[in-house]
């Protein structure tokens, strides 16, 4: 009976220290970090642009970096079946965020004043 104490104490401190791990592998897993987009031409009819536009999503955040003076850009994200998502005009060198708030496939395009095209393909994930 002498050992009673002690192990009244292991059992509580593995109650406690158990769910902590637990909660902690769970967290771990939901955010992976940023996840780099590949950038492709599209329609490209100048030289091409691609290694100035740089694009990551980190959850539901999608980053569109220029690191060149390109002019005011034109970006579209679209779900990957074609649906609409936001348009915006990005003057550069600048970055632009944008919120993606479900789930899914989608297509960030970028358009250059000149005409040409750009595109990547992502996922958001939860």
């Amino acid at each position: 009976m002498r050992h009673f104490p002690q192990i009244k104490q292991l059992v509580l401190l593995l109650g406690f220290l158990l769910p902590t791990v637990f909660c902690t592998a769970h967290v771990s897993n939901l955010n992976d970090g940023p996840k780099n987009i590949s950038i492709n031409a599209a329609q490209v009819q100048s030289s091409p642009k691609t290694a100035s536009i740089l694009a990551y999503i980190d959850g539901h955040s999608l980053t569109v970096t220029f690191t060149e003076n390109l002019g005011t850009v034109q970006i579209e994200i679209t779900t990957a079946s074609g649906g609409p998502v936001t348009f915006t005009d990005v003057w550069t060198p600048d970055s632009y965020i944008a919120y993606i708030p479900s789930t899914g496939s989608y297509v960030v395009t970028i358009t250059l004043p000149n005409g040409d095209e750009y595109y990547g393909e992502f996922e958001v994930t939860d």
